[in-house]
Protein backbone atom coordinates (compact mmCIF):
# COMPACT_ATOMS: atom_id res chain seq x y z
CA UNK A 1 0.00 0.00 0.00
CA UNK A 2 1.35 3.45 -1.12
CA UNK A 3 0.01 7.26 -0.04
CA UNK A 4 0.39 10.37 -1.47
CA UNK A 5 4.02 11.88 -1.28
CA UNK A 6 4.95 15.32 -0.69
CA UNK A 7 6.49 16.92 -3.78
CA UNK A 8 9.90 16.13 -3.18
CA UNK A 9 9.72 12.98 -1.04
CA UNK A 10 8.73 9.57 -2.71
CA UNK A 11 5.37 7.95 -1.47
CA UNK A 12 4.75 6.26 1.77
CA UNK A 13 4.54 2.65 1.92
CA UNK A 14 2.51 0.56 5.10
CA UNK A 15 3.24 -2.53 5.88
CA UNK A 16 0.67 -4.65 8.19
CA UNK A 17 1.69 -7.20 10.46
CA UNK A 18 -0.14 -9.42 12.39
CA UNK A 19 0.52 -8.98 15.73
CA UNK A 20 3.49 -6.94 17.72
CA UNK A 21 6.17 -9.47 17.69
CA UNK A 22 5.85 -9.86 14.23
CA UNK A 23 5.81 -6.37 13.66
CA UNK A 24 9.07 -5.88 15.98
CA UNK A 25 10.74 -8.76 13.97
CA UNK A 26 9.95 -7.11 10.28
CA UNK A 27 11.46 -3.40 12.00
CA UNK A 28 14.58 -5.68 13.02
CA UNK A 29 15.24 -7.04 9.99
CA UNK A 30 14.82 -3.90 8.26
CA UNK A 31 17.39 -2.33 10.46
CA UNK A 32 19.89 -4.71 9.61
CA UNK A 33 18.91 -4.96 5.81
CA UNK A 34 18.92 -0.80 5.46
CA UNK A 35 22.35 -0.45 7.52
CA UNK A 36 24.10 -3.43 5.92
CA UNK A 37 23.28 -1.94 2.68
CA UNK A 38 24.45 1.27 3.76
CA UNK A 39 27.93 -0.13 4.26
CA UNK A 40 28.05 -2.08 1.11
CA UNK A 41 27.50 1.34 -0.80
CA UNK A 42 29.31 3.52 1.49
CA UNK A 43 31.87 2.02 4.05
CA UNK A 44 29.67 3.42 6.65
CA UNK A 45 26.04 3.52 8.12
CA UNK A 46 24.08 5.70 10.58
CA UNK A 47 21.16 4.96 12.30
CA UNK A 48 19.06 6.79 14.45
CA UNK A 49 16.91 4.61 17.35
CA UNK A 50 14.19 5.62 19.46
CA UNK A 51 12.46 4.41 22.79
CA UNK A 52 8.88 2.79 23.50
CA UNK A 53 8.38 -0.71 24.37
CA UNK A 54 8.37 -1.16 20.74
CA UNK A 55 11.44 0.31 19.95
CA UNK A 56 13.48 -1.60 22.56
CA UNK A 57 12.09 -5.16 21.50
CA UNK A 58 12.50 -4.04 18.02
CA UNK A 59 16.38 -3.44 19.03
CA UNK A 60 16.74 -7.18 21.40
CA UNK A 61 15.61 -8.83 18.19
CA UNK A 62 18.71 -7.24 16.09
CA UNK A 63 20.85 -8.15 18.93
CA UNK A 64 19.60 -11.77 18.85
CA UNK A 65 20.12 -11.42 14.69
CA UNK A 66 22.13 -8.63 13.04
CA UNK A 67 23.80 -10.71 10.02
CA UNK A 68 26.45 -9.18 8.35
CA UNK A 69 25.98 -5.42 10.07
CA UNK A 70 29.77 -4.30 10.66
CA UNK A 71 29.00 -2.92 14.05
CA UNK A 72 32.16 -1.05 14.27
CA UNK A 73 31.31 1.06 11.03
CA UNK A 74 27.91 2.37 12.82
CA UNK A 75 27.08 6.05 14.13
CA UNK A 76 24.07 5.52 16.50
CA UNK A 77 21.76 8.50 17.58
CA UNK A 78 18.63 9.43 19.26
CA UNK A 79 15.70 10.98 18.13
CA UNK A 80 14.90 12.36 21.11
CA UNK A 81 16.64 12.01 24.87
CA UNK A 82 15.02 12.83 28.07
CA UNK A 83 16.76 15.56 30.06
CA UNK A 84 17.63 13.91 33.50
CA UNK A 85 20.35 12.71 35.22
CA UNK A 86 22.82 9.74 33.98
CA UNK A 87 21.79 6.44 34.96
CA UNK A 88 18.18 7.50 35.40
CA UNK A 89 16.19 4.98 34.05
CA UNK A 90 14.04 7.08 32.07
CA UNK A 91 17.10 7.48 29.36
CA UNK A 92 16.46 5.99 26.35
CA UNK A 93 20.12 5.88 25.91
CA UNK A 94 20.61 3.39 29.43
CA UNK A 95 17.40 1.61 27.75
CA UNK A 96 19.24 1.28 24.10
CA UNK A 97 22.75 -0.01 25.67
CA UNK A 98 20.47 -2.73 28.17
CA UNK A 99 18.89 -4.02 24.90
CA UNK A 100 21.31 -3.89 22.21
CA UNK A 101 24.60 -1.48 21.89
CA UNK A 102 25.89 -3.44 25.69
CA UNK A 103 25.86 -6.66 23.79
CA UNK A 104 28.03 -5.55 20.58
CA UNK A 105 31.05 -4.34 19.05
CA UNK A 106 30.06 -1.04 18.58
CA UNK A 107 32.60 1.96 18.92
CA UNK A 108 31.94 3.70 21.65
CA UNK A 109 33.71 6.94 19.89
CA UNK A 110 30.42 6.65 17.27
CA UNK A 111 27.82 6.22 19.85
CA UNK A 112 26.10 10.38 19.82
CA UNK A 113 24.28 10.93 23.12
CA UNK A 114 22.65 13.95 24.46
CA UNK A 115 24.34 15.49 27.88
CA UNK A 116 22.48 15.02 30.75
CA UNK A 117 20.93 17.52 33.18
CA UNK A 118 23.87 16.73 36.05
CA UNK A 119 26.79 16.92 32.86
CA UNK A 120 28.96 19.57 31.24
CA UNK A 121 26.02 21.28 30.09
CA UNK A 122 23.40 21.13 32.46
CA UNK A 123 20.84 23.56 30.82
CA UNK A 124 18.80 21.89 28.14
CA UNK A 125 19.16 24.63 24.94
CA UNK A 126 23.33 23.79 25.79
CA UNK A 127 22.67 20.57 25.92
CA UNK A 128 20.33 20.83 22.58
CA UNK A 129 23.09 22.89 20.63
CA UNK A 130 25.76 20.58 21.46
CA UNK A 131 24.26 17.52 20.02
CA UNK A 132 22.74 19.57 17.02
CA UNK A 133 26.56 20.08 16.30
CA UNK A 134 27.43 16.33 16.44
CA UNK A 135 24.31 16.00 14.02
CA UNK A 136 25.07 18.68 11.43
CA UNK A 137 29.02 17.22 11.78
CA UNK A 138 27.69 13.69 10.88
CA UNK A 139 25.51 15.29 8.00
CA UNK A 140 27.70 17.35 6.60
CA UNK A 141 30.28 14.67 6.38
CA UNK A 142 27.59 11.47 5.27
CA UNK A 143 24.98 13.65 3.54
CA UNK A 144 22.81 12.14 6.33
CA UNK A 145 21.38 9.68 8.14
CA UNK A 146 20.76 6.06 6.52
CA UNK A 147 18.11 4.88 8.67
CA UNK A 148 15.67 7.24 11.14
CA UNK A 149 13.80 4.86 13.28
CA UNK A 150 10.22 6.39 14.88
CA UNK A 151 7.81 5.61 17.26
CA UNK A 152 4.50 6.92 17.62
CA UNK A 153 2.63 8.08 20.59
CA UNK A 154 -1.33 7.66 20.76
CA UNK A 155 -1.50 11.71 20.23
CA UNK A 156 0.38 10.89 16.86
CA UNK A 157 3.99 12.76 18.45
CA UNK A 158 7.28 11.19 17.06
CA UNK A 159 10.53 12.19 19.24
CA UNK A 160 9.50 15.00 21.13
CA UNK A 161 7.79 16.48 18.63
CA UNK A 162 4.02 17.27 20.09
CA UNK A 163 0.81 18.16 18.81
CA UNK A 164 0.71 21.64 18.77
CA UNK A 165 3.91 22.63 19.96
CA UNK A 166 4.62 24.87 17.00
CA UNK A 167 8.34 25.79 18.21
CA UNK A 168 9.65 23.17 17.83
CA UNK A 169 7.19 21.09 15.10
CA UNK A 170 7.91 24.53 13.19
CA UNK A 171 11.68 24.26 13.48
CA UNK A 172 13.36 24.98 10.31
CA UNK A 173 16.66 25.20 10.37
CA UNK A 174 18.40 23.39 13.98
CA UNK A 175 18.15 19.49 13.79
CA UNK A 176 17.78 19.64 17.61
CA UNK A 177 16.09 21.70 20.15
CA UNK A 178 15.24 21.62 23.61
CA UNK A 179 11.52 20.96 24.73
CA UNK A 180 10.74 21.63 28.57
CA UNK A 181 7.13 21.60 28.05
CA UNK A 182 6.46 18.05 26.76
CA UNK A 183 3.03 16.74 27.84
CA UNK A 184 4.86 13.57 28.73
CA UNK A 185 7.03 13.25 31.65
CA UNK A 186 9.79 14.29 32.17
CA UNK A 187 8.89 17.89 30.98
CA UNK A 188 12.10 18.28 29.75
CA UNK A 189 14.06 16.61 26.35
CA UNK A 190 16.46 17.15 23.74
CA UNK A 191 14.65 16.10 19.75
CA UNK A 192 15.47 15.59 16.23
CA UNK A 193 13.46 18.22 14.43
CA UNK A 194 11.99 17.66 11.04
CA UNK A 195 15.17 19.11 9.18
CA UNK A 196 17.11 16.14 10.47
CA UNK A 197 14.05 13.04 10.18
CA UNK A 198 14.24 14.91 6.47
CA UNK A 199 17.89 14.40 5.78
CA UNK A 200 17.49 10.81 6.66
CA UNK A 201 17.76 8.24 3.82
CA UNK A 202 14.84 6.02 5.04
CA UNK A 203 12.56 6.34 7.99
CA UNK A 204 10.54 3.83 9.46
CA UNK A 205 7.62 4.24 11.63
CA UNK A 206 7.11 1.20 13.80
CA UNK A 207 3.74 1.76 15.70
CA UNK A 208 1.55 -1.15 17.71
CA UNK A 209 -1.47 -0.94 19.20
CA UNK A 210 -4.77 -0.11 18.51
CA UNK A 211 -4.58 3.36 20.72
CA UNK A 212 -2.18 4.69 17.71
CA UNK A 213 -5.07 3.30 14.35
CA UNK A 214 -6.58 6.67 14.95
CA UNK A 215 -3.46 8.98 14.58
CA UNK A 216 -1.86 6.47 12.38
CA UNK A 217 -4.86 6.70 9.75
CA UNK A 218 -4.68 11.19 10.33
CA UNK A 219 -1.06 11.03 9.43
CA UNK A 220 -1.45 8.78 6.21
CA UNK A 221 -4.37 10.54 5.52
CA UNK A 222 -2.36 13.81 4.89
CA UNK A 223 -3.08 15.57 8.33
CA UNK A 224 -1.42 18.65 9.61
CA UNK A 225 1.84 17.84 11.23
CA UNK A 226 0.92 20.99 13.79
CA UNK A 227 -1.84 18.47 14.85
CA UNK A 228 -0.14 14.83 13.85
CA UNK A 229 3.59 15.51 14.06
CA UNK A 230 4.10 11.94 12.72
CA UNK A 231 1.90 13.20 9.30
CA UNK A 232 5.67 15.23 8.94
CA UNK A 233 8.04 12.51 8.76
CA UNK A 234 9.50 11.66 5.12
CA UNK A 235 12.30 10.56 4.27
CA UNK A 236 14.51 11.18 1.31
CA UNK A 237 14.51 8.02 -0.18
CA UNK A 238 11.60 5.60 1.46
CA UNK A 239 9.40 6.19 4.37
CA UNK A 240 7.89 3.25 5.39
CA UNK A 241 4.74 2.89 8.28
CA UNK A 242 5.26 -0.93 9.89
CA UNK A 243 1.90 -1.26 11.94
CA UNK A 244 0.25 -4.15 13.60
CA UNK A 245 -3.53 -5.11 12.89
CA UNK A 246 -4.45 -3.41 15.66
CA UNK A 247 -2.71 -0.17 14.52
CA UNK A 248 -3.89 -0.51 11.48
CA UNK A 249 -7.55 -0.62 12.35
CA UNK A 250 -8.60 2.20 11.16
CA UNK A 251 -6.66 2.47 7.45
CA UNK A 252 -8.89 2.52 4.36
Amino acid sequence: MTTSSDATFPAATVEVHPDSDALTTAAARRFVDVLVAAQAERGSASVVVTGGGTGIALLEKVRDNSGDLDWSKLDVFWGDERFVPAGDPERNELQAHRALLDHVPVDPARIHTVATSDGEYPDPVEAAAEYATAVRAHMTTYGGFDLHLLGMGPDGHINSLFPGHADSIGEQHEPAVAVTDSPKPPPVRVTLTYPAIRRSRHVVLVVSGAGKAEPAAAALGGADPLEIPAAGARGAESTTWLLDQDAAARLH
